[in-house]
């Protein structure tokens, strides 16, 4: 039979920042207690008192507090590197987009400057390049379905340490000060040891401030 902690921890890892802010203790208990109450109640069908479900929340804050911090998941401050002037093309996958990919790694790998990256879904393919690079683009892609362009955008890269890979969460306190922020992330590109935000070129210069600040704490 399902218990009151357990609805009330269900309820608050569905809200979002919700679990953050009762380890963070910024939430007044009973007020919180006093919302959640009638979906506890829906849910086991019965009265509840209002001071378990306080009894709840304080026991999941505690719970909460003693996960992994910032400053034990980035021990140094990570190296942030910034792109400017950069594109976005989304193209509906075919049989005859290997060649074209080939064409294009080509043209970047000739160009030391330009940048490049191509990121391949179930449906879809993301190219992420150079504003250099547009025109070659649309003359390699021409014939394939264009699903999404996207201009004047910037990239924030961050270099993960070797133990990131093993540690729960990374992602998460990295896209939580932006989200928090209000800063849209329009791609995450990432490998073993990096992680690259593409954003709009108008949020860069807040967003490499937010995580550099983020990284010094």
């Amino acid at each position: 039979m399902i218990t009151i902690p357990e609805i009330v921890e269900k309820i608050v890892k569905k809200t979002p920042f919700l679990e953050e802010s009762l380890c963070e203790g910024i939430i007044n208990l009973s007020a919180l207690a006093r919302i959640i109450k009638p979906e506890i109640e829906k849910e086991l069908y019965k009265k509840v008192k209002e001071g378990a479900i306080v009894m709840a929340l304080k026991r999941l804050s505690i719970k909460t507090s003693n996960k992994v911090d910032i400053g034990k998941v980035f021990k140094n401050s990570p190296d942030i590197i910034v792109r400017s002037n950069l594109i976005e093309f989304t193209v509906a996958n075919s049989g005859t987009l290997i060649l074209k990919h080939q064409r294009l790694l080509e043209t970047i790998n000739s160009q030391r400057d330009y940048f490049g990256t191509i990121t391949e879904g179930v449906f879809e393919t993301t190219i992420i390049a150079s504003t250099e690079l547009k025109q070659e683009i649309e003359k390699i892609y021409q014939h394939e379905k264009i699903i999404f362009r996207f201009n004047n955008l910037s990239s924030v890269t961050i270099k993960l340490a070797e133990e990131n890979i093993n540690t729960p969460g990374v992602y998460y306190y990295i896209l939580k000060p932006l989200a928090w922020e209000g800063i849209n992330v329009i791609e995450v590109v990432s490998t073993s040891h990096e992680i690259t935000l593409i954003i709009d070129a108008n949020n860069v210069d807040r967003a490499f401030t937010i995580l550099k600040n983020l990284f010094n704490k």
